[in-house]
This record gives structure tokens, sequence and C-alpha cells, in this order.
């Protein structure tokens, strides 16, 4: 528990440095691709979530998932790829291929569905290749190109709110 503790500390460290070289991409294309970051440990509701995007016309099969636990059970099965601090090397380098090929895809659109800065969560936004990343108000404001002021409960709002900004910026946006 402790060795986590210092790992964390190395991870803020490095994301403190790193966070005023963030590039916010340009909105030009319409969203075709989703990825969507979520923390699991304070949010249950990911299917909920996930059939408020796709109301909004977003196809399920363009929406990749990943989800970050405090605590993963490793006999418990997992619907959706599952990731945990431990996935995390004392360099703050992430270990686990999923979240490798995660980063590195260039979605149109990433959501960071976590409202807590949680050094893991913050790294994998960080480094994220998608072209506009999105994400809650209580989030460091350089990490996402949008914040939006709601409660990590209220699911349905943040979406609403999402693409009432996004048809703002582009009419036509899907």
């Amino acid at each position: 528990m402790f060795l986590n503790y210092i790992k964390v500390f190395f991870v803020k460290k490095s994301l403190n440095k790193n966070l005023d070289n963030v590039k916010n991409g340009v909105f030009t294309t319409d969203i075709q691709t989703v990825g969507l970051l979520i923390d699991e440990s304070n949010f249950l509701e990911k299917k909920a979530l996930l059939a408020d995007l796709v109301s909004k016309g977003i196809v399920e099969k363009n929406i990749k998932i990943v989800v970050y636990k405090d605590k993963i059970d490793k006999k418990e099965a997992y619907t959706c790829p599952t990731f945990g601090i431990k996935h995390l090397n004392w360099n703050g380098e992430i270990t686990e291929d999923l979240l490798k090929d995660f980063i590195k895809e260039e979605f149109d659109l990433l959501i960071s569905y976590y409202d807590i800065e949680k050094a893991m969560l913050m790294l994998i936004t960080q480094n994220s290749k998608a072209k506009f990343k999105v994400g809650f108000a209580s989030i460091d404001k350089r990490l996402n190109r949008v914040m939006i002021n709601t409660n990590l409960r209220e699911h349905k709002v943040f979406v609403n709110e999402l693409f009432k900004y996004l048809k703002n910026i582009k009419p036509n946006i899907i």
C-alpha cells in the first residue's frame, strides 16, 4: 500500500511537469470514434452512460471503454477492460498493452468521466492522442479542452451539456 503512494507521488510530479505542454486539438471533423475513460470506483452506471451517448447518434461499436478501479479482484470477470494502479511502473509508465493501445488511438473525442483527480486517470488523459478531450470542471483545466460543471452521477446532464456545446462549435456534429 505504501509503495503505491510513492508510485502516485512520482506520477503526479511527472504530470505537473508535463501539463503545460498539453496541446489542445482543434475540433474540425464529425465525431466517429469516442474513447470513454471511466473511474468505476465512484461511478457504476457505465451502461446508462453508454446508452446516453448512443442516443445522441454515436455508433456503439465506435465507442471504446476502459475502466479504472481502485481495487481489482482477480476472481471477478469484468465486462469492460479494467485497470488499476498496478498497471503503472515506478517510472510513471503504463505497462498494460490495452492501455497503451487506448492512448495511441486517435479518437475524435475522449470523454474523461471522473471527477476526482487520480494520477493514473490523469496520466491516460494527458497522454491520449485524442483530437478533442472533454471532462469535468473539478479536474485540472489543462487536461481537457472542454470542462463540464456537473455531478458525476448526473450522466444525462453531462451528455446533454456535452452535445449542446459540441453543436455550438460545429452544427452538423453527427
